[in-house]
């Protein structure tokens, strides 16, 4: 069974940055993509950066392109989300996501965290 464990949201000014941390377990991860995804109030889910745990490839939501930065360490099995220049629309929870294949479909995320907190004030 897949455990997916953020942490690393909190409150932080308009420019600021945050680091978000997922500890994952339960398997092994070589042949899994660890997705970002994240729900304002009143709006849908939606993606933010994904990254392939066998080669490190990444991929973006151009809303965070450039801000954003996704990175895995596999000694750790830890998946992180550097977030800088942060904005007032940032804020959300932000969850944690893993699914079997390589693929960058947003489709298939099968495991889930619980979600952290990330508040950006203007």
């Amino acid at each position: 069974q897949v455990q997916l464990v953020e942490s690393g949201g909190g409150l932080v000014q308009a420019g600021g940055s945050l680091r978000l941390s997922c500890a994952a377990s339960g398997r092994t991860f070589s042949s899994y993509t660890m997705g970002w995804f994240r729900q304002a109030p009143g709006k849908e889910r939606e993606f933010v950066a994904a990254v392939r745990w066998n080669d490190g490839n990444t991929y973006y939501a151009d809303s965070v392109k450039g801000r954003f930065t996704i990175s895995r360490d596999n000694a750790k099995n830890t998946v992180y989300l550097q977030m800088n220049s942060l904005k007032p629309e940032d804020t959300a929870v932000y969850y944690c996501a893993s699914k079997c294949g390589i693929s960058w479909s947003l489709a298939d995320y099968a495991y889930w965290g619980q979600g952290t907190q990330v508040t950006v004030s203007s």
